[in-house]
């Protein structure tokens, strides 16, 4: 147990990106005695004492019976996105057009990989592509990656590559994360509808599009987690989460961790859709008013 104690201890110290925290992060997990505890036990007790410095949602341990993995490219993860994909549509979970010409785009619960979610993307997008106005609907999104929301706000941001965000670690060079425009682009209003479920890669989605001025976002401030994060096998049936990189978003010039994304119109989750679909309906009734 002491090893295992360690090397969690070593890998915060070492790569987690909020690198000022990490002293009193390790000196909190290292003073645990977690003798006697089953690994499901431990998985919960470390949690607690990892994310009690500044609450960092991403940083946690899990039990994994079936075996922890290292890095989510790693066969397991691979095998567990293709399922998860299939059964969820890639995280498409809905898609509606309406009679008066809006459309509804619900994610949740979570994004697939770009590979496995880029043909429910796209067809989601092809079923949307006339619509007068958007909503994307992410009060039940908990997460996703970045070049799956990249994917999706190339559907979004007109015709030009759009530049969204830079990915900082530690001790690599950033990494940049472009729009690439798609063919079924999508230049009507957007409302973006969030939770304070709203999570990691969903809401980055929301942060992305709202810092573009290219939606409304309606409904509560999201949970407030913007660093990505890599999977490190402690033991057999105990994976680490560890945030390691930082999100830059190319025009803020800052992210979403620990604050959440603000909506522009902030109203109770349940209410947000009818709010969004109101305010197209105002909209389109002014269209329609004879000059």
């Amino acid at each position: 147990m002491t090893d295992f104690i360690q090397k969690l201890a070593d890998l915060v110290r070492e790569r987690y990106i909020l690198d000022h925290d990490a002293p009193a992060i390790t000196a909190d997990v290292l003073s645990l005695d977690l003798t006697g505890l089953a690994p499901d036990a431990v998985a919960e007790v470390l949690t607690s004492r990892l994310q009690r410095t500044n609450n960092d949602r991403h940083l946690r341990v899990r039990h994994q019976p079936r075996g922890a993995a290292t890095g989510f490219d790693s066969a397991e993860y691979e095998a567990h996105y293709a399922a998860e994909a299939l059964r969820n549509a890639g995280g498409i979970r809905e898609v509606r057009l309406l009679d008066d010409g809006a459309g509804v785009l619900t994610i949740a619960p979570y994004l697939s990989p770009v590979h496995l979610a880029e043909p429910y993307v796209r067809a989601a997008f092809t079923l949307l592509s006339s619509v007068t106005s958007l909503v994307i609907d992410l009060r039940g999104g908990r997460g996703g990656t970045p070049e799956t929301v990249a994917l999706i706000c190339g559907h979004l941001l007109g015709a030009q590559a759009v530049h969204l965000q830079d990915v900082e670690e530690r001790h690599r060079p950033p990494r940049q994360f472009w729009t690439t425009p798609a063919a079924t682009r999508i230049d009507a209003p957007i409302r973006v509808l969030t939770s304070r479920e709203t999570f990691s890669g969903c809401e980055e989605l929301a942060y992305n599009l709202q810092a573009q001025g290219r939606a409304m976002v309606i409904g509560e401030v999201t949970g407030g987690g913007a660093h990505p994060v890599e999977a490190v096998a402690l033991t057999d049936v105990l994976e680490l989460h560890l945030p390691v990189a930082r999100s830059v978003n190319a025009v803020t010039g800052t992210n979403w961790e620990q604050v959440g994304v603000r909506p522009d119109v902030e109203c109770a989750a349940a209410d947000a859709l009818d709010i969004a679909l109101r305010d197209h309906a105002g909209a389109v009734a002014i269209a329609q008013k004879p000059a």
